[in-house]
């Protein structure tokens, strides 16, 4: 059985397309496959259907793990990590104590977000200025400045 070149173009074609549907991230490498093995089956007409499907296979894991081997970044994105804002200075909004939730305010925004619910192991009033200890879930702990 012969299969045309531009069988493997329109498939390629319709994998990346659902790529774009899908967010996986993973059936793009399948596209990018066959629209590979359709470029060399137009330059090679006489290549078997056994061959093609070979190709197709070795070439989707070929750029699959050419991405995760050389593409991809190699260190993960350290300003999006609360180890990253650990130090940050902020002011309080809201008295806290040992046993009473209170408000802080950075200048910039940690992770996302302007203004924390926060906690702390001593009174601090309102107006002080606090440095961030921790994030705990979605509080932060803080210290007196």
């Amino acid at each position: 059985m012969e299969m045309q070149w531009w069988i493997w173009l329109v498939f390629g074609i319709a994998l990346i397309l659902l790529e774009l549907v899908l967010p996986t991230f993973f059936i793009l490498w399948f596209g990018i496959g066959a629209v590979l093995v359709s470029l060399i089956a137009l330059a090679f007409p006489d290549l078997q259907l056994d061959m093609q499907g070979l190709l197709w296979v070795v070439l989707s894991s070929a750029t699959t793990a050419l991405w995760f081997k050389v593409f991809r970044r190699k260190q993960p994105d350290v300003r999006w990590t609360a180890a990253s804002v650990i130090g940050e200075v902020g002011l309080l909004t809201a008295a806290v104590s040992e046993f009473h939730k209170g408000r802080v305010r950075f200048q910039k925004p940690i992770l996302g977000n302007e203004e924390w619910v926060c906690i702390a192991d001593s009174d601090i009033p309102a107006g002080e200025r606090v440095r961030l200890t921790a994030i705990e879930g979605n509080i932060a702990r803080v210290i007196r400045a």
